[in-house]
């Protein structure tokens, strides 16, 4: 087609070149031959690239020269005949420029034509332009893909096409509305916008409009997004928070049911060692083995209470504080409190298993786990699973000096500063604080738990760490004296120290230095 075009601009160039030829010949008069060479010239414009007007140029300064020759040469008027070489070839050249000049703006103008058609057509938003009645008169492809039409279809439509039926009248109004006062302006904002595809079938859009004005005449330029894949995300979060709700549920069930099992082990327990009492009666063993079995009975249970009861607790805590944060940007929160409650269930498990074996301790069978961990993170958690323990008024104040990450068993150590804390709690009185002091150096971990408590009497210190000891001052309070003796195993598997100072109606500080465990060691 463009070939044609300049075949045909070609054509008419040479037979106006050719006319105005013949027409100088027959009325003797040069200006004619001029003007045809200049009108050769001009038409190029119209044929692309340089080659062609450069062409015509020469050719037009050869043919002018040779008559000009021929007209002025002849009659021996050699001066004008130089005066209007020169005048004739500066036209050519003024004219050759010309034209190179507008085909300089014609490639600009396609060049900017160019970017403008492929930002239009390869965006990925779709575009609508809409005049004043409302009329669809560009779509880029992007939207004719989005609702489902052929090229050029809504060319002509009214822009209530794409809406759905039960907005029209309303929309009708809007439309006019926005033309009275166009502004741009971000639709969707806090309501959901429906659009309807060729096919009928609806989808949720965002819409930005904007405007502008040409010849007095309002144009409306509408984006549009398919937000489908955002509500679909947004209705599975909706889900999740559903099932987290039912996880929470579900959680708190299991809470109940883990308090009932308890129940139900330590009534077995109970039969278990009634039943050892009845078998001893029937092997008529002496009142003071009666008495053993009856003391170690009591201590047993009671020892499964104490060791049982911050877990528990724990459970119960996290459980009723998952309730508090429903929404869906608090899952930080409910995740936090979920893993307290999985931590604690597997703690009460491992306590258990720990317990119901107590030889593994002093046969020195338990395992050690190594891990790397944070150990300001690990004894603010630690802290806050026993604040439900706190009595009125009480409070644990921390106070953390040097490294961050430490490496030892995490859980042996966990178990160590639960037993010195519910110590703490347990013989300190109302309003009183528990210090928690935490220095590690890296190279080694020390932990001071210090509390404004009873004190031990100087004459029990000795024998403190002794399994089923219990100081004289605190016989009325509730303990198996198991708590320290299972410390100090535990300080002691872990290659560290425990250090104690007390004083009567003063308080008790407790030291335990740990050194830096080997990543690859593990018994």
């Amino acid at each position: 087609m463009v070939e044609q075009n300049n075949r045909i601009i070609f054509f008419w160039g040479t037979v106006v070149m050719s006319l105005t030829l013949i027409l100088a010949f027959i009325f003797n008069r040069y200006e004619l031959a001029v003007s045809g060479m200049l009108i050769m010239i001009v038409l190029t414009a119209f044929i692309p690239g340089w080659r062609t007007t450069l062409v015509a140029g020469l050719v037009g300064m050869v043919i002018l020269t040779g008559l000009l020759i021929y007209f002025n040469v002849n009659n021996g008027q050699i001066l004008k005949a130089m005066i209007s070489q020169v005048y004739s070839l500066l036209l050519v050249i003024f004219a050759v420029v010309l034209v190179f000049y507008l085909k300089k703006m014609q490639q600009n103008f396609a060049y900017e034509k160019t970017h403008m058609t492929s930002l239009f057509e390869n965006a990925t938003e779709g575009i609508l332009l809409t005049e004043k009645t409302g009329r669809i008169i560009l779509a880029n492809p992007a939207a004719e893909k989005m609702f489902g039409y052929d090229p050029q279809e809504l060319i002509g439509c009214p822009i209530e096409t794409l809406i759905p039926m039960r907005y029209h009248a309303r929309h009708t109004g809007l439309r006019d509305g926005f033309y009275q006062k166009p502004s741009n302006r971000s639709m969707g904002t806090g309501r959901d916008l429906f659009a309807r595809r060729k096919d009928n079938s609806e989808f949720p859009v965002e819409v930005s409009l904007s405007h502008y004005q040409q010849r007095n005449e309002t144009f409306v330029i509408g984006f549009i997004v398919d937000i489908t894949a955002r509500k679909e995300i947004e209705s599975n979060l909706l889900k999740q928070k559903m099932e987290l709700e039912k996880i929470s549920h579900d959680i708190r069930k299991l809470n109940g049911e883990l308090e009932s099992k308890v129940e139900e082990r330590t009534l077995i327990l109970k039969e278990a060692l009634q039943r050892l009492e009845q078998s001893q009666e029937e092997l008529s063993e002496s009142l003071d083995k009666e008495r053993q079995l009856n003391e170690i009975k009591s201590r047993f249970v009671s020892m499964a209470s104490h060791e049982f009861r911050t877990p528990l607790s724990t459970i119960l805590s996290s459980a009723t504080l998952v309730s508090k944060y429903p929404t869906t940007d608090e899952f930080d929160k409910r995740e936090k409190h979920i893993r307290r409650i999985r931590d604690s269930v597997n703690h009460m498990n491992e306590l258990l298993e720990d317990f119901l074996s107590l030889g593994k301790l002093e046969e020195g069978k338990v395992g050690i786990t190594i891990t790397r961990f944070n150990v300001k993170d690990f004894v603010d958690d630690v802290i806050d699973e026993m604040k439900a323990q706190l009595k009125k008024d009480q409070h644990i104040s921390l106070s953390y000096t040097g490294e961050n990450l430490f490496i030892t068993d995490k859980r042996m150590l966990k178990n160590i500063l639960l037993n010195l804390l519910s110590n703490a709690i347990k013989f300190s009185g109302e309003g009183k604080t528990i210090q928690v002091e935490t220095d590690n150096i890296d190279v080694e971990l020390e932990i001071t738990v210090k509390d404004q408590g009873l004190g031990i009497p100087e004459e029990d210190q000795p024998h403190l760490f002794g399994t089923f000891f219990r100081a004289k001052n605190v016989s009325n309070i509730q303990g198996t004296g198991l708590g320290l003796p299972i410390v100090k195993r535990y300080v002691g598997l872990l290659g560290g120290q425990i250090h104690m100072e007390s004083r009567l109606d003063v308080g008790t500080r407790f030291t335990i230095k740990l050194p830096r465990l080997d990543p690859d060691m593990g018994l």
